[in-house]
């Protein structure tokens, strides 16, 4: 049974006002951008961490592309997108810097199979 127009468009408004639908956003192709090297960072906090100025760190930067706070070793991994290997190890140095970060443990993906699963 279909639904017309208006209807869908009052079922998603109302979607949209309870908070189920959160947003709308274009998929982009990181390679059609320059985006040719991703990798999954684990972030080590030091014992004196605070995590608001560690959370403001990470979202300050552009090569953050999503961020997870987890359980176990690692405070926070992240998913990091950009452009070569030099700019993975700069990303890498300027995490490594942010006050209450211990260290980083960073795996490069070789190639990605599915993400996102949407489509």
């Amino acid at each position: 049974m279909g639904l017309s127009a208006p209807a869908v468009h009052e079922r998603v408004g109302k979607l949209e006002t309870a908070g189920v639908i959160t947003g709308y956003r274009a998929v982009v192709e990181p390679t059609a951008v320059g985006l040719d090297v991703t990798a999954l960072i684990g972030v080590i906090e030091s014992d004196s961490v605070d995590e608001t100025g560690v959370e403001a760190a990470l979202a300050a930067m552009p090569e953050v592309e999503d961020c997870w706070r987890v359980a176990g070793n690692e405070g926070y991994v992240l998913k990091v997108r950009v452009t070569d290997i030099p700019a993975l190890e700069a990303a890498i140095s300027a995490l490594n810097r942010i006050r209450g970060v211990a260290r980083t443990r960073t795996t490069v993906v070789l190639s990605t199979k599915w993400e996102g699963r949407h489509g």
